[in-house]
């Protein structure tokens, strides 16, 4: 099963921050998580950004994997 395929783990951090109640921050602090969660996103699409890079040396040298 490739790693796209596999479903999304129960209680992984950000389906946990969905959950929260948002009513006790302040807007400052909001503001402040907004800024922390869209640090997060640019380093998660960085680390995408290699892993697709890697995974698509792997295929050129290897050839692509058939199902």
């Amino acid at each position: 099963m490739d790693e796209d395929d596999r479903p999304r783990r129960r209680g992984d951090a950000a389906s946990l921050l969905a959950k929260e109640d948002l009513s006790p921050y302040s807007q400052d602090e909001l503001a402040e998580r907004i800024a922390l969660l869209r640090d997060e996103i640019s380093r998660i699409e960085s680390h995408m950004s290699k892993a697709a890079a890697h995974r698509a040396a792997a295929d050129a040298l290897f050839g692509k994997p058939t199902s």
